[in-house]
């Protein structure tokens, strides 16, 4: 799987003559200037952004990094790098093309992504793989973005505050109701507010730690690309790793953090008012450049700028380490960060759980969804996750399968798309 995806990325930013990564601050001053409201759709194409980044930005933002770091050494960080860079054309792509092949359902919503895609872009004899991602997609989300999220929250707060872990299912129950069942214009809305805040707060803690050990970060960057290339040696509780095992880590970290070749934010950018799909592509692709590159790298800059890494923990709880140590309140800022992550990871996937069950089912569909989405959120803070964590992964990379067969096949097509609108636009 991490070849395939790591592979297609690879694939489009070489077909894209690296355009994502050049054109970064063409697309920050596209987002910038926003665009105009009459054109088609549900929501801002800022709106999209927000409502995907807010299920990209989650908990693998604080305990993947850790958990790839404590793994395998600093240099996982590095391929993390690496994967993000690639990542942007294959966010870009899914983009493009959810656009250019949306459709609107019954009750006149957009309704896009990798199933649509595959359905209208795509020969008849493909069509049974849209089927399968929508399958895949509307049950995995119960998984990763739900009960492993509520569970992640009630866990955090019950070693922290003593909050009993049902009484935070509940009332997590009722903060994502109110938020999941106005639909995706309310998603939209709380998230174009909460995700700028939450990463924001995050971001500052992380600098002012960097800030107060700027004299180290030459340090740090040195030991991430120098571990990326050359084993790490056993120290202190760190078993020790090889240039594989940074290589293995960072590349699974970063895919699964951003989730670019997973098919899930495409379905938001679908639903975004423009008519421009090369446009709201290189708004996309900033989702895995403010995901990966910026808050991921905080993460993991703090916790090597802190020597905290050879300790032998991993995950949330090494990341807690690293602010504690570095800043009075750290924990809480870990602590804060979860909770705001992991709440709008639940309120964004629940419409790319919506849309893949309106592809199967139609707009009837919507109400049932919501209900049981909402009523499955205390129902993480009470099971045993091992195995829903499992089962979450397997539905995870089958939903990339049939995503990332439709990108190879269609890659041309986006290819065609962006060399059209940037000839027309170098024209006018």
């Amino acid at each position: 799987m991490l070849v395939l995806l790591l592979g297609t990325g690879v694939f489009l930013t070489i077909g894209l003559r690296c355009m994502p990564i050049l054109k970064i601050p063409a697309a920050l001053r596209l987002l910038a200037r926003g665009r105009k409201s009459d054109a088609a759709g549900d929501i801002s194409p800022f709106g999209a952004l927000m409502t995907a980044l807010s299920a990209t930005v989650g908990t693998g933002n604080i305990a993947g990094v850790a958990t790839a770091i404590a793994l395998g050494g600093p240099g996982a960080l590095f391929w993390m790098w690496m994967t993000a860079l690639f990542g942007m054309a294959t966010k870009y792509a899914e983009a493009v093309l959810a656009v250019r092949f949306r459709e609107q359902d019954e009750e006149g919503n957009y309704s896009g992504g990798p199933m649509y895609y595959i359905k209208n872009g795509l020969h008849r004899r493909w069509h049974w793989l849209g089927v399968a991602f929508a399958i895949f997609g509307s049950l995995a989300g119960f998984g990763i973005a739900n009960t492993v999220q509520s569970n992640s929250v009630s866990q955090v707060l019950h070693d922290t505050f003593s909050v009993p872990p049902l009484v935070t299912g509940l009332v997590l129950m009722v903060l994502v109701g109110a938020v999941v069942l106005g639909g995706v214009r309310r998603i939209a809305v709380v998230a174009s507010w909460l995700v700028p805040f939450m990463a924001l707060a995050y971001a500052v803690a992380a600098l002012i730690i960097i800030g107060l050990n700027i004299t180290h970060v030459p340090a740090a960057i040195g030991t991430i690309v120098v571990s990326a290339f050359t084993p790490t040696a056993a120290t202190g509780g760190f078993a020790g790793a090889t240039v594989w095992a940074a290589l293995r880590f960072g590349v699974a970290r970063g895919i699964f953090s951003n989730e670019a070749g997973l098919g899930s934010a495409p379905i938001a950018h679908a639903a975004a008012r423009t008519n421009q799909p090369v446009q709201q592509g290189m708004i996309a692709m900033l989702g895995t450049f403010i995901d990966t590159l910026i808050i991921c790298t905080m993460t993991g800059l703090v916790i090597v700028i802190t020597d905290v890494w050879p300790s032998g923990t991993s995950g949330a709880s090494l990341t807690t380490s690293a602010f504690s140590s570095a800043l009075l309140g750290g924990e809480y800022v870990v602590v804060g960060g979860l909770c705001l992550f992991a709440f709008t990871t639940m309120i964004g996937w629940s419409f790319y759980g919506e849309r893949c069950m309106v592809f199967l089912f139609g707009a009837r569909a919507v109400l049932p969804f919501r209900l049981a989405w909402v009523l499955a959120v205390p129902l993480g803070t009470i099971f045993h996750l091992d195995t829903v964590w499992l089962i979450a992964d397997t539905l995870n990379a089958l939903m990339a399968l049939p995503n990332l067969i439709a990108l190879l096949l269609l890659g041309p097509l986006v290819f065609r798309i962006t060399r059209e609108y940037f000839d027309s636009s170098t024209q006018r």
